[in-house]
């Protein structure tokens, strides 16, 4: 239950409605708190203020502090604070609690400490002194001789927090706690909406990781949504439509080794079972047929590791300086007799100089002369092969192009890919093995280059690798 992620959106959000109203009820309740105590500090310094000018007038009718003590004692009840009053030689002519009358005035007698507010003989207001820097004092006017000081508790509010809080609630404690319980509604109603909304993609790509577990790579996350979770259903989608490329290419991959693995393999036993049977004697001919057969299946077994190799980074290479015409020439000639046994005419057209290139020459003298091998199977004869090479900016361009039949369209995309020949019949005279120009395109890129296709139906084809000039390479990849 927890895990569940309804539960968890609820958690969060009562968490943060409980949170949100009793941050505000705690401010309101300092913010009240705060309001009581100023009131409470005005309160008593208009009190200090009324029972200094009450005395200072009671002194200059009576001129004395007989029988004032009652009047004190009336003051103490209705401010609920203990006052005591001396005269000049600091002797208690009044105490509200009536425990220090006739005794020398000592703040020691007294447990809480007391504002000081002098009585003055002509009326005026005098400075009242307040303890420990509560509040500010007020400050007369005017300043004159004494005739008496008055000791009030000052500050003493035991119930001001209580009171603070039963303000706090009675006002808008009511309007918190039902506001509390609709905001807590509304998040469940919030969660449960948005938790739909949220896991109907999330969901969808479980669905989908299941039927991936099962095999099934044609299943696709369908999602509208613009945000985060729209872009990982388009790279859920992505990655599917690769895995699915992957998977098809591996199938095809094994059927294609199987076909190409099973003519050479047939044709071997077929001789043999025949010389076994004596049907077919051993001679020279048939030794020779038998080895053409073990060579192609030699050469196909190579191809495949190597293009294994290429595939995973571990392709063994040397690059060192090199001289590409050098390169491509010795390609051209030893082609030659090949394209001449069948009525080619194979130029090569080269500039007078061409930079050296960081390159391995074993890997492209194979690149050329797989492009070559290419273009000699699939043009007719009298027809004509041409090698150029250019330099371009921080490049050299070496293409190959061809008289023959071209490639249709539809079969550009598909050239590079493994084991794919245009030709359908898949016969080993026309169509090779399927990997030569797969293991053409990792090598050029293998040295940082690029490799490219363009043809016309019945015109030729032309293909067209690069090779970078200044190839920084490092020496950890050969």
């Amino acid at each position: 239950m927890i895990h569940n992620l309804n539960f968890r959106l609820l958690a969060a959000f009562t968490v943060v409605i409980i949170v949100t109203i009793g941050a505000a009820f705690f401010l309101t309740y300092q913010n009240t708190r705060n309001e009581i105590t100023q009131m409470g500090e005005r309160l008593e310094l208009n009190q200090n203020k009324s029972m200094q000018q009450e005395l200072s007038r009671y002194f200059q009718i009576v001129n004395n502090w007989d029988s004032i003590q009652p009047f004190i004692e009336q003051w103490g009840q209705l401010y609920q604070r203990r006052i005591i009053l001396t005269d000049n030689n600091n002797v208690v002519v009044a105490d509200s609690d009536g425990q220090l009358l006739g005794s020398a005035y000592s703040d020691s007698l007294v447990d809480k400490e007391m504002a000081q507010i002098p009585i003055s003989s002509t009326g005026q207001l005098l400075e009242i002194i307040i303890p420990h820097g509560q509040g500010k004092p007020w400050i007369a006017s005017i300043t004159s001789d004494t005739i008496g000081m008055l000791y009030v508790v000052h500050g003493d509010f035991p119930n001001i927090n209580s009171t603070a809080l039963q303000i706090t609630y009675d006002s808008i404690g009511s309007y918190y706690l039902w506001g509390g319980l609709v905001a807590i509604v509304l998040a469940v109603l919030l969660a449960f909406l948005l938790s739909r909304r949220i896991l109907a993609p999330v969901k969808s790509l479980i669905n989908a990781t299941r039927q991936f577990g099962r095999g099934n790579f044609s299943h696709r996350v369908e999602d509208k949504d613009r945000g985060e979770l729209g872009e990982l259903a388009n790279s859920f989608n992505s990655m599917a439509k690769n895995l699915e490329r992957n998977e098809r290419l591996r199938r095809d991959m094994v059927a294609d080794v199987a076909h190409e693995l099973r003519t050479p393999l047939s044709n071997l036993k077929g001789y043999l079972e025949a010389i076994n049977d004596g049907v077919v004697k051993p001679d020279e001919a048939t030794i020779r047929s038998l080895n053409e057969e073990a060579s192609s299946l030699s050469h196909l077994v190579a191809d495949l590791q190597e293009l294994s190799l290429a595939d995973a980074g571990e392709l063994k290479m040397t690059f060192q300086s090199e001289n590409i015409k050098s390169l491509i020439q010795e390609a051209v000639d030893a082609s030659q007799s090949k394209a001449a046994a069948k009525g080619l005419k194979l130029i090569a057209e080269l500039p007078d100089e061409l930079p050296a290139l960081n390159i391995d020459a074993h890997r492209i003298k194979q690149v050329l002369y797989n492009l070559l091998d290419n273009s000699i199977a699939h043009t007719g004869k009298k027809g004509k092969i041409t090698i150029k090479a250019l330099e371009k900016t921080n490049l050299i361009s070496v293409s190959v192009a061809d008289t023959g039949k071209g490639i249709p369209s539809e079969d550009l995309p598909m050239i590079f890919e493994r084991f794919y020949r245009v030709d359908k019949s898949r016969t080993r005279t026309t169509g090779g093995s399927g990997l030569g120009l797969t293991i053409t395109k990792r090598l050029v890129e293998a040295h940082g280059g690029k490799i490219s296709v363009e043809s016309r139906p019945g015109k030729g084809s032309t293909f067209t690798f690069t090779l970078p000039v200044s190839s920084k390479i490092s020496a950890a990849a050969t």
